[in-house]
């Protein structure tokens, strides 16, 4: 590809700029078709019997709450006659199923203990993404002033909605921000204006692209808002790291004195077939996420896997026709240079003197790092797990401030209720059943009352008879109980536990907020383990036929667990605990972590750590294979690369500040914990512990049995390159046809290849 590249330059930029402005074109208006929600497991129990609930008895958790308060009781006549007005107004809004309040069913758990304030619930037609876009044309018609009332709005729909405006806002601050923020690291990392434009542009054209797949994806598909907000910072700042290695190394390249064609060659043969591996390695990572039956997380699988393939596809094509272009002149336009000091001769960098001392005594280096690396991970032994709400919002906005207000002045806890679905229970011909049953319920010790179509039950009795609210439990052939917890929270999903298991007059589903949570978190533990197979599957497969070694697969799978370890550590700390908070911005702490997060985090921030790992191993390697003094590669490999790598996850870093900043707790704890899964590995792990754990193991990283060194020479498909690349300039052309082995089991020293000419 690069050769066809430097051949046809012009060309190819022509065609890159025409599919850039096409793509741009394509992807606008891309964040208004997105929506927002996918946070709940499909086909599990709970979401069975909400659909249930649904059909049968138009029930379930609302999609709009309304917070209705005035200055008089709302039994005044003239509050009473706006109340009813609020909810005929609400019935008659297109989309609307069916609308509840108190002045309607006359349900005392619709009345605030002040008497002053009323709840009226909405639900709306269709699934939660039309509900979102239904509430978000809705709410501004219903909420305000209405004659002595004052209506807020909360619910799940609203969040969604608010969320969604909230994320498309910050999308564009993102944008704003991150971008020129990459291009400033960029300068400061490469001193030229020229070469640090370079990686933006590859980085500018993944993104458009990645938009555009988006575009295309929502006809088909749910996807995130935050989908947009995400692969923004990953693309751009994955794409950039691939930009990064192969301008640094072509600029090596140059130096050297060879010709720009010939330059441009050898540097697609290391750096660029080692971005060609790690591109492959974060799709891997990526599509594991399309195990979990969450929306959110398989749209973002898709959106990261496109743009991860367009990032490669554009280092491989765009990014060697620029160069040919530029040539010699990639320095041109050094920013910094009055301010740079000359270097003295003989001058050691940071990252050669770290290497040397982690090699020079690796036990007691080493052990301190990972010893650092474990304390950070302490706090995720008692991490907790939870569903997205409204709290992910600023206190702020209206959902998350109308929630709190309903949770002060309500005894009604809307949104810890159970419902438990009688699927086969007759309420009338079957009274006797759902009676016993009920009290057998309400005498469970964390239940508070029960709520059936024969009344209302508390601690095993019957405390109230039915009312026309009761009514809403009634259908042919069937019917439901509403089951209020009044125990602590966490104790909700043992609650869920003890109904499912507790003996029914027939087959019985329990759904509600916790029922969901618990079988979100079930479905994603039952998803994790094939899908940290597949991931270090893959890695341990690609990263023995990136080096045909054995132990170099395992060590890096060993660091990479190290480091996504100390990051999530660190997420308990802050952001379930709310430790430091100051440094991070204000935001609800809600003692638990949205329970996609993690698994998000975890296909990203370890497919970047081995992203990190090929650079610097393919070229320890590549001086192995030079020198065969094995210390002296190591220490060389990462003198070279070593500050390479912390400027990509700086950049990465640099991108994903946006996100560390948002308003949105989703946001800033995906930002947080994977720009420090990714500092912490370009770091303390590939600058101390890769060293010192190499230093231990001596020759044994390089060797691999005579079997699988024998299939390495087999399956690797990049172990044989021509001499020649044909007919590239200041190369032979395709008339030598001399092979020549680049990867197998590494020589041992006296018994090594020539090095090659430089």
């Amino acid at each position: 590809m690069a050769r066809w590249s430097v051949r046809h330059p012009w060309w190819v930029l022509a065609t890159a700029l025409m599919l850039g402005a096409l793509l741009a074109l394509a992807a606008a208006g891309s964040p208004a078709r997105l929506s927002n929600g996918g946070y709940i497991a499909n086909g599990t129990e709970a979401t069975h019997a909400e659909k249930i609930l649904k059909d049968r008895f138009d029930a379930g958790i609302p999609d709009l709450v309304l917070h209705v308060r005035a200055d008089a009781p709302v039994t005044d006549p003239a509050v009473d006659r706006a109340g009813r007005e609020l909810a005929r107004k609400a019935a008659e809004q297109p989309g609307v199923r069916r609308v509840l309040s108190y002045w309607t069913v006359g349900d005392s758990r619709l009345l605030s203990r002040d008497r002053h304030a009323a709840l009226v619930t909405v639900d709306l037609a269709g699934g939660e993404h039309v509900a979102a876009r239904r509430a978000a044309a809705l709410v501004p018609r219903l909420t305000g002033r209405h004659g002595p009332l004052r209506v807020t709005a909360t619910g799940p729909a609203w969040v969604m909605a608010q969320a969604t405006e909230v994320s498309g806002r910050e999308l564009l601050q993102a944008e704003l921000v991150g971008a020129p923020l990459a291009v400033l690291v960029l300068l400061f990392a490469f001193g030229s204006l020229t070469a640090a434009l370079l990686p933006a542009a590859v980085g500018g054209l993944a993104v458009a692209g990645t938009f555009a797949v988006l575009r295309l994806l929502t006809a088909v598909m749910p996807v995130s808002a935050f989908a947009s907000n995400i692969t923004t910072a990953l693309g751009f700042g994955l794409a950039i790291d691939y930009g990064l290695f192969v301008v640094t190394r072509y600029r090596e390249e140059v130096t050297t004195g060879i010709g720009t064609a010939e330059a441009i060659a050898r540097t697609m043969r290391t750096a660029g077939r080692t971005v060609m591996y790690s591109a492959a390695t974060v799709v891997i990572c990526l599509s594991t996420l399309l195990l979990f039956p969450l929306g959110f997380l398989r749209s973002l699988a898709v959106a990261g896997m496109s743009v991860v393939a367009l990032a490669a596809a554009t280092t491989a094509l765009v990014l060697p026709a620029l160069l040919s272009v530029i040539g010699t002149r990639i320095d041109r336009g050094d920013l910094f240079a009055p301010l740079r000091r000359p270097r003295r001769d003989g001058h050691v960098s940071l990252w050669h003197r770290a290497a040397r001392v982690a090699t020079a005594r690796p036990v007691p280096v080493g052990g301190l790092a990972a010893l650092f690396l474990v304390t950070l991970a302490l706090p995720f032994a008692h991490v907790r797990f939870g569903v997205a709400d409204e709290r992910v919002l600023p206190a702020r906005v209206e959902s998350h401030a109308t929630a709190s207000r309903i949770e002060r002045e309500f005894d009604l806890p809307w949104n810890r209720t159970l419902a438990v679905v009688l699927t086969d229970v007759d309420a009338v011909n079957q009274q006797e059943q759902l009676d016993a049953y009920a009290r057998r319920v309400s005498a469970l010790p964390s239940v508070g009352e029960v709520s059936t179509a024969g009344g209302v039950y508390a601690r095993g009795r019957l405390t109230a008879g039915p009312t026309v609210g009761s009514l809403l439990y009634i259908t042919r052939g069937a019917t439901w109980l509403a089951v209020t917890s009044s125990g602590s929270p966490s104790g909700d999903e043992r609650l869920v536990e003890e109904l499912r298991a507790l003996p029914a007059p027939g087959p019985h589903l329990v759904s509600g907020r916790p029922a969901r949570l618990l079988d979100t978190e079930n479905a994603i533990l039952h998803a994790l383990p094939w899908a940290a197979a597949i991931v270090v599957g893959s890695v341990l497969l690609l990263l023995f036929l990136f080096t045909g070694s054995v132990l170099i697969p395992f060590k890096a799978v060993l660091m990479g667990a190290l480091s996504l370890s100390a990051s999530f550590g660190v997420m308990v700390h802050v952001f379930q605990d709310g430790h430091l908070r100051g440094l991070f911005g204000n935001f609800t702490v809600t003692g638990e972590l949205d329970t996609s997060m993690p698994v998000l985090i975890f296909g990203a921030a370890f497919a970047l750590s081995v992203d990190y790992e090929l650079f610097l191993i393919s070229r320890i390697q590549e001086e192995y294979r030079i020198s065969g003094d094995h210390r002296a590669s190591v220490v060389a490999g990462i003198a070279r690369t070593g500050r390479t790598v912390t400027v990509a996850a700086a950049i990465l870093a640099a991108a994903l500040f946006p996100l560390v900043a948002s308003d949105i707790v989703l946001l800033k704890l995906f930002g947080c914990g994977l720009a420090l899964a990714v500092l912490v590995d370009a770091t303390v792990v590939r600058g101390v512990l890769v060293p010192a754990f190499m230093r231990l193991t001596g020759h044994a990283n390089w060797w691999a049995p005579r079997p699988l060194a024998a299939l390495h020479r087999r399956l690797s498909p990049d172990r044989w390159h021509r001499s020649g690349d044909g007919g590239v300039e200041g190369v032979p052309g395709p008339r030598d046809t001399s092979l020549t082995p680049v990867t197998s089991s590494a020589p041992r020293p006296g018994h090594l290849p020539p090095r090659p000419p430089r």
